[in-house]
C-alpha cells in the first residue's frame, strides 16, 4: 500500500476541555481530544483504502502535547503514513493551530487492519 495522509480540522469547544474531560481542572484542549483528533485523522487517511467489511484499530499511541488551545482555538491535524508492513500502518500525527501553524501536538500512531466481523465476533 502507498503511502496515505489526511488533514481534518476541528475548533476546541468547552466540551473539547480539559476540565470537561476530568484530565485537568483547566478550560484548555484536552489531551484525551486531541489524542481522539489525532487517530480521527489515522481513520480518514485510512478508511478511504480499505476493502469492504475491513477496519482499523488502534494499538499503539505515542503523543506529546506542547502547547495550550483556548476554547474557540482552530486546530488542523494532519496524519501521515510513516510506515506500512501488511495489516500494520504506523503513522506520524501533527497538530497546529490556525492560523499560524503553531504544533501543539505531535507523536506517531500504529493501527492494524482487521475484518470487522471477525473482529467483533472474538469479544
Amino acid at each position: 500500500m502507498s503511502a496515505v495522509e489526511a488533514t481534518v480540522r476541528f475548533t476546541v469547544t468547552d466540551a473539547d476541555t480539559a476540565a470537561a474531560l476530568g484530565s485537568g481542572t483547566l478550560s484548555v484542549l484536552g489531551t484525551p481530544r486531541l489524542l481522539a483528533w489525532c487517530e480521527a485523522a489515522t481513520c480518514a487517511a485510512l478508511g478511504p483504502s480499505l476493502p469492504e467489511g475491513t477496519t482499523s484499530v488502534g494499538t499503539r499511541v505515542e503523543l506529546e502535547h506542547l502547547g495550550a488551545s483556548a476554547v474557540g482555538q482552530a486546530i488542523e491535524v494532519t496524519a501521515s503514513t510513516s510506515y506500512v508492513d501488511g495489516r500494520l500502518h504506523r503513522f506520524t500525527v501533527a497538530a497546529r493551530h490556525l492560523p499560524g501553524g503553531k504544533v501543539v501536538g505531535a507523536g506517531e500512531i500504529t493501527r492494524v487492519t482487521v475484518d470487522a466481523e471477525r473482529f467483533l465476533s472474538r469479544l
